[in-house]
């Protein structure tokens, strides 16, 4: 796969991330369900992918992630949201 191809991809789970957080902060597993829903079942996206993706946004500014143990079990939880798209 060349290097534009991989760019594209990229640029495109960043936007349906950004796309998936419009509504309300999720964590990551609510961000890929989310994307498999507003795509129609056309885009899967693995956590392999994602959790890089998820980061890569954070560190551009996009989103932003809050960092905290949910109340209903002992894991820690991400919640991200995106960032005000004057910055984008």
């Amino acid at each position: 796969m060349g290097k534009e191809r991989t760019d594209l991809l990229r640029g495109t789970l960043d936007l349906l991330i950004l796309k998936a957080l419009a509504l309300e902060p999720l964590h990551g597993v609510g961000v890929s369900r989310r994307i498999t829903q507003i795509s129609a079942g056309a885009f899967r996206v693995s956590f392999g992918s994602l959790f890089p993706a998820l980061h890569r946004t954070e560190e551009k500014g996009w989103v932003q992630a809050e960092w905290r143990a949910p109340d209903t079990c002992s894991f820690a939880a991400c919640s991200s949201q995106p960032v005000s798209t004057s910055s984008i």
